[in-house]
């Protein structure tokens, strides 16, 4: 088993003009300041109708970049029908070869959003699996005979397959996300978890893979990150908390222990556990003054995690 080259990125919820210009000029600082990638939530109908879709951007950002790598982070699957999906990602495939992570997750924050896609919220493990069992067969060429629980398919097939392969990286933080995440993916996407914990799923889901007889998988593991960029750690709370409560519905107090604030050498102290607990990837959803300033500071973190 061998692991991807460590990277460092910003999500694109920086971007609070999401025109074409904006989205170029955007786009263009990132490359100039090095960034690795761009990492894009996904969202169909978030509290109160919120929203946004993470395949529809990611196309729109690789469009707008010849070398950014774009990944979401994460796409909810289970709400989704995984042939129309496949046929998505050979898009970006074909648009983007080596450039696109697809980071998944089962959601749930908000149930509601579940529900008005006409899932019920207790089956969205179970569907997720099937979802990535599917995807997985099509991308990698097969016509697919599938009866589950949830999907049914004769011959199902989609082309072209990507060239290199999509990785697809399995979010959640439940034994069952861990599990799914070691049989059925390639890697592990956490979130408001500590630097020890995060080093214990890494090798919880490799011993799963393992059981399953996956034994040559490329781990591609990733972490989302808030985190708020000043001068000081309270100027850099008050940028990320307002943020966070808002999204959530939640204080800011249930996420601040995994939320590092203050300059970019305090993000990058913090950070610097995760990557020798297994980390490759890393999102930050950074909260700062102003566009330019999140790509900066991103890029003051990604000197220090990478050199």
């Amino acid at each position: 088993m061998t692991q991807a080259t460590r990277r460092v990125g910003l999500m694109g919820a920086a971007v609070d003009d999401r025109s074409p210009a904006a989205l170029r000029s955007f786009m263009a600082l990132a490359e100039e300041a090095g960034l690795d990638h761009v990492g894009l939530g996904d969202h169909v109908s978030f509290y109160g109708g919120l929203g946004f879709d993470g395949l529809l951007r990611a196309a729109q950002y690789v469009g707008a970049s010849e070398r950014i790598g774009i990944n979401t982070a994460v796409y909810l699957l289970p709400l989704r029908h995984p042939v129309p999906v496949a046929r998505q990602l050979s898009e970006l495939g074909s648009m983007a070869p080596g450039r696109f992570l697809f980071g998944v997750g089962v959601g749930g924050e908000d149930r509601h959003e579940v529900e008005v896609c006409g899932v019920d919220p207790r089956t969205r493990g179970r569907r997720m699996d099937e979802c990535l069992t599917i995807i997985r067969g099509l991308l990698g060429g097969e016509a697919v005979d599938f009866d589950g629980e949830f999907f049914r398919l004769d011959a199902a097939q989609i082309v072209p397959t990507p060239d290199p392969p999509i990785p697809i990286v399995v979010g959640g933080r439940s034994d069952a996300a861990i599990r799914r995440a070691g049989r059925l993916g390639d890697g592990w996407f956490g979130i408001w978890v500590s630097a020890r914990r995060y080093g214990e799923v890494i090798s919880t889901m490799q011993a799963h893979a393992a059981d399953a007889g996956r034994t040559e998988v490329t781990w591609t593991n990733a972490l989302n990150v808030w985190c708020g960029v000043a001068a000081d750690a309270q100027s850099a709370r008050e940028l990320v908390a307002p943020m966070m409560e808002g999204f959530y519905q939640l204080p800011f107090d249930r996420f601040q222990k995994w939320s590092p604030c203050g300059t970019p050498d305090d993000i990058a102290d913090f950070l610097e556990p995760y990557v020798e607990a297994g980390c490759q990837v890393f999102n930050l959803i950074l909260q700062a003054a102003s566009s330019e300033e999140a790509i900066e500071a991103t890029a003051a973190v990604r000197r220090r995690l990478t050199g």
